[in-house]
């Protein structure tokens, strides 16, 4: 089915977000590629900017090579355009038996750190291999930023950021002339610190001290969004100031300010401010929900990382992935059924018929996986 609008879906309101750095895999976009010419001519693309074998990376790895920052950042770009273009394209996938187009137009965009690239990408604010480019070169930065094994960024799971935040404090005071700073506000009760190796050790210390539910050191090579991070900030500034970045087409909602840049200039200003500040990704999924009136979160990319923050995050408002052209199917048929379950008690309301006080959640049956207003937190 395709050529028309999608009928009978439950949800209008849809916000895309797109991954960053930790959800690659070996095979990431692969089966795309495999069912739309447009996704695959979006790794050719990918390969030709670059030169090099950006697809090849992608689908083979190996997957030490993959994981290298200045190989990671572009890959997983070119995944989640790779999807949008599939998602945008005028037939469907080959195989993919699904009403077209699938999706009703976004409401609002956001990515997480190297996902905001995508988004502006999506929007039309960039130019795709411009921003290949560009997050190529912002891995590279971001490495060189601070001599490895000198960083670190640790994780802290159970939490509150308020008291987060005071373990930062007290681990820089423990340790005079160091860094450690709040990275990510990831989800409730989930946030990340990075700075100083040192400091952040000390850090871990005192939440375990502090009743914390874990704390773990993350195997990563530098302290991304830190204050350490502000070498990067110069380099990156004077790149983008260099690079075309048009008002985009949808707002985004960007990682520094957890609000939307509506113009090409407020775009380019907070790419630049986030490379050493906080990603403040709780705050901008609740306002995508609040203020944007997001009905479902669609996550555009390489794995379910940001589905599973989404859903503890938002509650009430469903989440997928859309990481393979299958989950895409799932996500409509779920939809329909909540629009068929609606239509029918409405009918039923005007035939003065008795219904049930709440019609069944999208998602939450029929393993359509997308979450509900009962779906469950992931890992």
């Amino acid at each position: 089915m395709s050529g028309g609008e999608t009928k009978g879906v439950g949800v209008r309101r849809v916000a895309l977000v797109f991954p960053g750095q930790g959800s690659q895999k070996i095979g990431m976009g692969k089966a795309w590629a495999e069912a739309s010419e447009a996704a695959r001519r979006t790794f050719e693309e990918a390969d030709a900017a670059l030169g090099l074998a950006l697809t090849r990376l992608c689908w083979e790895g190996p997957e030490e090579e993959l994981n290298l920052t200045a190989n990671t950042q572009p890959a997983l770009l070119a995944v989640s355009i790779a999807i949008h273009r599939a998602l945008t394209a005028p037939a469907p996938p080959a195989g993919l038996q699904v009403p077209w187009p699938p999706l009703p137009p976004p409401v609002a965009m956001a990515g997480h750190s190297l996902g905001e690239y995508s988004a502006l990408v999506a929007a039309g604010a960039l130019d795709f291999a411009d921003a290949l480019r560009l997050v190529r070169r912002r891995g590279e930065l971001m490495q060189q930023a601070v001599p490895v094994g000198e960083g670190a960024m640790a994780a802290l799971i159970g939490m509150d950021a308020a008291a987060v935040a005071a373990v930062a404090r007290d681990a820089e005071a423990a340790v005079p002339g160091t860094v450690c700073a709040i990275a990510n506000l990831n989800g409730p009760g989930q946030t990340v610190l990075a700075g100083h190796r040192q400091a952040i050790e000390r850090a871990v210390a005192l939440a375990k001290e502090r009743g914390v539910r874990k704390a773990t050191l993350l195997a990563v090579s530098a302290p991304f969004h830190s204050p350490l991070m502000r070498p990067a900030r110069l380099a990156m500034a004077e790149l983008l100031a260099r690079t075309e970045v048009r008002d985009p087409r949808v707002p985004v909602v960007t990682n520094v300010d957890a609000a939307p840049v509506t113009t090409g200039e407020a775009a380019r200003d907070a790419l630049v401010r986030q490379i050493d500040s906080p990603v403040r990704w709780v705050e901008s999924v609740a306002w995508m929900a609040a203020q944007a009136g997001a009905e479902a979160f669609l996550e555009v990319g390489a794995g379910s990382v940001l589905t599973g923050l989404n859903r503890r995050i938002a509650a009430g408002v469903q989440a997928a992935t859309l990481s393979e052209p299958e989950q895409l199917r799932k996500v409509l048929d779920g939809w329909a059924a909540a629009g068929q379950a609606v239509a029918a008690a409405e009918a039923a309301v005007a035939g003065g018929a008795p219904v049930a006080s709440e019609a069944p959640s999208a998602g939450v049956a029929g393993g359509t996986g997308i979450a509900g207003r009962s779906g469950g937190a992931e890992g």
